[in-house]
């Protein structure tokens, strides 16, 4: 058998080779920490354990200003050894349950609010406007948080609503606590809120009027 068909047969296919632990680093870097890992004097381990970090931190030089990034290095190095390569670590090792510990589950807000086209905030603004003494700042933050309801009403509805609307909202929305009704207030009219829609829509269309004209213009030029 030749040389060449030898050679084709010790052919070695990642398929048959062992999982990469932090492929990032490649193959060869695992078979380093392999070899770190097979030597039984202290102090020679030790002392290859120290050359594999300093290649690893020249692999990486963006992360040298990252802190604790010498950590970082030698916590990757235990685990490329599967936690079995037994060095005296300037930091604190991190145990193998520890790194397979789930966190703790976020606590996301849950929030179903009964008008969804209000936003979630306006629960927060109300109750903070409960939460104030009466007097003007409170009416005057009472007002502001019902124009904000009517112009998101408008945005996502009509292209009018009543103020009544708005005001039976606001009283559902604060348990009873904000009647506007009661009290005689008469909101922004909804035209203030839709006013610059039309105008900034015939501004796109006379803007990409120009631009078609100037385009056509451009293209009827001669060229010399």
């Amino acid at each position: 058998m030749s040389l060449a068909n030898n050679e084709v047969f010790n052919l070695e296919y990642n398929t048959e080779r062992p999982q990469l632990i932090i492929p990032e680093y490649g193959r060869h870097f695992q078979k380093m920490v392999d070899y770190a890992m097979s030597i039984e004097d202290d102090a020679e381990r030790n002392k290859v354990a120290q050359a594999i970090i300093s290649v690893m931190g020249n692999l990486q030089p963006h992360f040298r200003d990252v802190p604790d990034f010498q950590h970082k290095l030698w916590d990757q190095l235990f685990i490329m050894s599967d936690f079995k390569l037994k060095v005296d670590s300037p930091y604190p090792i991190t145990s193998k349950e520890m790194l397979q510990e789930r966190p703790e589950p976020l606590k996301y807000p849950q929030n179903f609010p009964k008008y969804r086209f209000y936003g979630n905030n306006i629960k927060l603004m109300i109750d903070v406007a409960i939460s104030w003494e009466k007097g003007d700042k409170r009416d005057g933050l009472k007002y502001a948080i019902a124009n904000h309801m009517k112009k998101c009403y408008l945005n996502w509805n009509k292209d009018t609503v009543e103020d009544k609307v708005i005001f039976k909202h606001l009283y559902e929305l604060s348990d009873g606590q904000i009647d506007l009704a009661q009290e005689g207030e008469n909101l922004t009219e909804s035209g203030q809120f839709l006013k610059n829609k039309p105008a900034k829509q015939n501004s796109n269309r006379s803007n990409n009027k120009k631009n078609n004209n100037r385009n056509t213009n451009n293209r009827n030029k001669k060229r010399f």
